[in-house]
């Protein structure tokens, strides 16, 4: 009798300390004006950072945080700490982020969502951010085993995040599926805002260092509007923002007498965003330049693998494809099946376990003429993909931001930690 007794104080003194924290947490919420929550398929973290730019070029002090290729928490300063996670991200990261950060003089929050599964992002808004100014940054496919099979089915569970009597943002450029996005803000008494991407200039454009989408900024643009801040203000607040390190930054090289543009698109996984960033990168090198194709693929992603198979040979008119990292045998079977010459597709992942030097032997070797450009797809984590990246994180024309100093050096491990993750699933397998 006396434990079963203890054991109820206990729960009682947890359940009230519980009740306290979370009292305490609502009203921190509470006296922030602008709670932004960032939802949608493609480009959350890069449009959070342009948002949370914005404000802090307005003078508003803005505690950001990214759930992307490298998740951080970007200060008022606009300084940025690494978020170190013990074991699997989950939406009540959101809650320790803002406890531990939010200052009496914060004034808003930019956060990406976390949550894919409908019942967290339902959670994720409506318990730990109650954003008013949302954002839904785009409709795509991917995610379709949890978030709905078709368009309108990912549409109606990224809904979930609108808020109740505010604004939802978005830069869908499809009619039927931002009409389903404002038919259901308005069952929730909030009205949705288009992000028009032709209010972005090529003088906007021109102001970024790295390959930017009208979509994003439009978005950073609409965010000002409402909030009355002037149109000068927040483009110089995004040009000043530090770029997400799952951009597109686009580096040169040369090997063998022969220039290799280097473009990863690791972060980008679903077909259309795929095509579309392929389109937008052809001013970026010659008309005659050799494609070249890395499909990278990680041991945890088959599904994603032999999806990306089909987009190569189907969708992407490259002259060459190369393959990184696991499933090779099966990647090229489907390509082979779907109509691409063998003599098209080379293996350099785990079959080959190939040094930097081999893998850039083989690119130069595969060069046509005097440039070839050089795409990576897929995912970003394999070892081969890796060595890559190091390279050019090495070269001279490396954009120089927040990854250079303290950031890099706690996603480096991360890295390291994936890549001997992948090796010893594979040992195992053999």
């Amino acid at each position: 009798m006396y434990g079963i007794i203890v054991l109820g104080l206990t729960l009682l003194g947890v359940i009230i300390s519980w009740w306290i924290e979370r009292e305490n947490y609502e009203k921190q919420l509470d006296k922030l004006k602008i709670r932004i929550y960032v939802n949608g398929i493609r480009g959350k973290s890069t449009v959070t950072r342009l948002i949370a730019g914005v404000l802090r070029e307005a003078g508003i002090q803005t505690l950001a945080k990214t759930t992307g290729s490298a998740a951080m928490v970007i200060l008022p300063n606009g300084d940025e700490m690494p978020i170190q996670r013990r074991s699997s991200a989950t939406i009540m990261e959101l809650f320790n982020i803002a406890k531990r950060y939010l200052k009496k003089e914060t004034e808003a929050i930019v956060f990406e969502t976390m949550a894919l599964f409908p019942a967290n992002q339902t959670a994720s808004q409506e318990l730990l951010v109650r954003g008013n100014i949302n954002v839904i940054t785009n409709v795509r496919e991917d995610h379709q085993d949890v978030m709905g099979e078709s368009l309108e089915e990912i549409a109606d569970t990224m809904s979930l995040i609108i808020p109740n009597d505010g604004v939802v943002i978005t830069a869908e450029d499809r009619p039927h599926l931002r009409e389903r996005l404002a038919k259901n803000a308005a069952a929730r008494g909030s009205r949705m805002v288009y992000a028009d991407p032709a209010s972005v200039t090529e003088k906007d454009l021109a102001g970024f260092n790295y390959l930017s989408f009208r979509e994003n900024i439009s978005i950073g643009l609409a965010v000002a509007e409402i909030l009355g801040i002037p149109r000068a203000t927040a483009m110089r607040g995004m040009w000043n923002a530090r770029p997400d390190i799952g951009v597109v930054n686009i580096q040169r090289t040369t090997w063998k007498d022969k220039e290799i543009v280097w473009i990863p698109l690791f972060a980008v996984n679903d077909r259309e965003s795929t095509i579309i960033s392929v389109d937008a990168l052809k001013p970026y090198y010659h008309q005659n330049a050799t494609r070249i194709g890395i499909l990278n693929n990680r041991y945890d992603r088959a599904d994603r693998a032999m999806r990306f198979a089909n987009i190569a040979a189907k969708d992407l008119n490259f002259d060459y494809w190369i393959t990184f990292g696991a499933y090779e045998t099966q990647v090229t079977d489907e390509m082979l099946k779907l109509g691409v010459p063998r003599e098209r597709i080379i293996n350099m992942g785990f079959s080959v376990n190939p040094t930097l030097e081999q893998i850039f032997d083989v690119i130069a070797g595969l060069i046509e003429g005097e440039q070839g450009v050089l795409i990576g797809l897929v995912n970003i984590h394999t070892p081969q993909a890796e060595l890559l990246l190091e390279y050019f994180h090495h070269r001279p024309d490396s954009p120089v931001h927040v990854h250079e100093g303290e950031a890099w050096k706690h996603y480096r491990p991360r890295m390291e930690q994936v890549k001997e993750r992948m090796i010893g699933h594979l040992a195992e397998r053999d």
